[in-house]
């Protein structure tokens, strides 16, 4: 009799493991607490695997084998606790899929930056002819993919929620951008424990393996101090220069962006000046660096790389440009769902800013924000719900604090401060929850706002 493998949530991530899990021969349910979206279940009713929808059922779930949990359900919900007192292994599908691909991994995570080194790598290796897929956080599934294509590579953003239902799987090649403070409801406060999520990126590998990281993230330098990886170490540096980095910068003191980008690997330097990249800000100097070193170990050459970093595109609700409108800017940057994602937005802005933020806490400590609001907030508009942390954190600090709760609401307020040479930028800080369906409907709803002034 076929083992039993339960998929619990019906969205990109479970539906993709339940094709996989059917196609490798294994009898597949599939259980969803909310309302499956129509797509996702023409798939399941095509491929005839047996599901439920709007609850989970103890009785239906609870005789698995193995289950496979989609990301964004929670450990501690109590069907998952019950599976794991009954000592039902529970797996993510990343975990479930990389058992069923010879495929070669190059795996991003990070609190911040994922999706654009991601696919900044992705199109680095595709520029350059390889068989390439993407997926993980960006793309379709994993598990699809595995079980409709034939790749010979995968570039994945993996997020922590992932990584928690990673045991037995490898990356070839673990890419680990940055790590704060975000997502700590999901770890009982801790970052502690949220770091350590982050840091199995690399666990399994071995010499023959890469591990990429920022060495200019002290919580990274001090992990490895405490837990040394099994693989080679590659990591990359915007502030110091050093011939043991991977990536490195020369910065020029009179013009920032004369500065050149050094990434050497193999002892074969490759040499970009700021201005030639296509993304602007440190962030993404970083990002770009992390994406070349992935590269360059997967043997692209140099030229290459260099004319995908000055042709990429960046991504939808990341630092976006919308609109100038009567002199006023508006950035649409709202996949920036942390604390440190809005620092790099502010540290990036060379106007003064009216900065609308707000939505679903995640346990945000707002300080570090403080003397880069100081210096380059005029107002704060607040697009959430709940807004007394931000209140709290920054009355004392900029002219205005107006609250909203659309928006529409919030992008006419804005207009109607703003003046000739400011910058509205959309970089909330906090998930959207609250009053949106999730980032992208957000960022949406702001380009629409704005589009409609």
């Amino acid at each position: 009799m076929a083992a039993k493998t339960v998929i619990l949530g019906g969205g990109e991530s479970g539906v993709g493991a339940a094709v996989l899990a059917q196609q490798q021969g294994f009898e597949v349910f599939l259980s969803d607490a909310g309302r499956i979206k129509e797509k996702y279940k023409k798939v399941l009713l095509q491929h005839e695997i047996s599901f439920e929808e709007g609850k989970h059922t103890p009785s239906l779930i609870l005789d698995a084998d193995e289950i496979v949990k989609s990301p964004g359900i929670p450990g501690q919900v109590d069907i998952v606790k019950a599976a794991r007192q009954k000592m039902i292994p529970v797996i993510s599908e990343i975990e479930f899929a990389g058992r069923f691909t010879r495929a070669k991994t190059v795996c991003i995570t990070g609190s911040n930056g994922k999706t654009t080194t991601t696919l900044l790598t992705y199109k680095m290796l595709k520029d350059a002819g390889l068989n390439a897929g993407l997926a993980g956080n960006v793309g379709k599934s994993f598990a699809l993919q595995v079980a409709q294509n034939d790749f010979d590579i995968y570039v994945l953003e993996i997020s922590s929620f992932q990584l928690d239902g990673m045991f037995d799987f490898k990356a070839d090649i673990a890419v680990l951008l940055n790590i704060t403070p975000d997502h700590l409801d999901r770890y009982g406060n801790s970052f502690e424990k949220y770091a350590a999520s982050k840091f199995r990126i690399a666990a399994n590998q071995g010499k023959d393996d890469a591990f990429v990281y920022c060495y200019d993230d002290a919580v990274i330098r001090k992990m490895l101090d405490g837990n040394p990886v099994g693989s080679t170490c590659y990591p990359f540096s915007i502030r110091r220069k050093d011939e043991h980095l991977a990536a490195w910068l020369e910065e020029d003191k009179d013009e920032f962006l004369n500065s050149q980008m050094i990434v050497n690997i193999k002892d074969d330097k490759m040499i970009m000046t700021l201005q030639e990249l296509a993304l602007s800000g440190k962030h993404n100097v970083y990002n770009s660096m992390a994406a070349a070193i992935a590269a360059r170990l997967n043997d692209i050459r140099k030229e290459n790389i260099q004319q995908s970093l000055t042709e990429f595109q960046g991504v939808e609700h990341r630092l976006e440009y919308v609109a100038t409108i009567r002199g006023i800017d508006f950035i649409n940057d709202s996949k920036a769902t942390n604390v440190n994602s809005t620092w790099y937005a502010l540290e990036n802005a060379s106007k003064p800013v009216i900065w609308i933020a707000g939505g679903q806490d995640k346990g945000n400590d707002y300080s570090s924000l403080v003397p880069i609001v100081d210096e380059k907030v005029k107002a704060i508009i607040c697009l959430g719900k709940d807004n007394t942390k931000i209140k709290k954190a920054f009355s004392e600090h900029v002219g205005a604090i107006i609250e909203t709760q659309s928006a529409e609401e919030a992008v006419n307020v804005a207009y109607h401060l703003g003046r000739k040479g400011d910058t509205v930028l959309l970089s909330p800080a906090c998930a959207s929850f609250d009053l949106f369906i999730n980032y992208e409907d957000r960022g949406n709803r702001f380009r629409n706002a704005v589009f409609n002034l």
